[in-house]
């Protein structure tokens, strides 16, 4: 979840960023003669949305680096950290990609993620509840998981997603504000103060939806990774694994929201923006592909 998490909130900032810019240069480009017409304003929007999302990509490493203080495992220090670093070199190598930076991160709760803007050059990073809390077969499958993830290219095709869909929000955030300019303020141009502020508030309300069909499609991209996992380090140790992390969101005291690392869900709205399905259908998913 950390992984999808930081690239959705980042991207939206960004997008919020560059939508401000984007309107105060349309704005100043019309106030000089220059309009826009609806194929001119689409192409606009294309290079700011999907621009926005290509920088959320860049900066991913660094931003999940620092909002998680992960320390980058450069020469372990201890036997298990020898014995991450290795495990993570042995799925790396299986999976055909290049060797991961390999970080842990100061959290009680079992979580992990993997992100990067390139295959052979990607972060993988878990929790210290996760080497505290797992044994070494199910942090394996773990690990697996989140490098099938860099294999699949998720985080490539995430930004794609992310990029079209930020390219159609402030598109229609456009369309929207010129439309409420009109015809509430009555503004003849469509480019006054209600411009702005429409287009402002649709842009954050459509950047919502959104985000509900970038979670769709990661949650989709879960299954593909079990199965990944579970090739790397076995069907017994991914199904373990998940057990465990549904075992452990049962405990009394609530668990933080990245428990969903690896995939513990709500229902209703919460459903809608989990990046993860529920671990349930993980693994009866995973125990069907057993029998077949």
């Amino acid at each position: 979840m950390k992984r999808v998490f930081l690239f959705i909130v980042t991207n939206l900032a960004i997008l919020l960023l560059l939508g401000i810019v984007s309107s105060l240069l349309q704005g100043y480009l019309q106030a000089q003669g220059i309009d826009f017409p609806r194929m001119s304003l689409l192409l606009f929007a294309a290079v700011f949305g999907m621009g926005g999302s290509f920088i959320s990509l860049a900066i991913s490493k660094w931003i999940a680096k620092r909002t998680t203080g992960a320390r980058v495992i450069e020469q372990p220090a201890s036997e298990d950290e020898h014995w991450l670093v290795e495990t993570v070199r042995q799925h790396a190598q299986a999976a055909g990609i290049g060797m991961p930076e390999v970080a842990i991160f100061p959290s009680p709760s079992p979580n992990a993620f993997a992100t990067g803007a390139r295959r052979d050059s990607a972060l993988v990073a878990v929790s210290a509840g996760l080497m505290s809390n797992m044994d070494r077969q199910e942090i394996s499958a773990v690990i697996g998981h989140e490098v099938s993830h860099i294999a699949n290219g998720d985080m490539v095709t995430l930004t794609l997603i992310q990029g079209v869909l930020n390219t159609f929000v402030l598109f229609f955030s456009r369309i929207i504000g010129e439309f409420i300019d009109r015809a509430v303020f009555r503004s003849q141009s469509g480019r006054g103060i209600g411009y702005f502020v429409a287009t402002i508030f649709a842009q954050i309300v459509l950047g919502f939806f959104a985000a509900m069909i970038v979670m769709w499609f990661s949650r989709r991209r879960e299954f593909s990774a079990d199965a990944g996992g579970a090739n790397l380090a076995g069907r017994p140790a991914m199904v373990a694994a998940l057990q465990r992390l549904g075992a452990l969101s049962q405990r009394t005291e609530p668990l933080p929201d990245q428990m969903a690392a690896m995939g513990i869900s709500g229902g209703g709205m919460r459903r809608l923006l989990a990046s993860h399905p529920p671990i349930e259908e993980r693994i009866r998913r995973l125990q069907m592909a057993e029998t077949d």
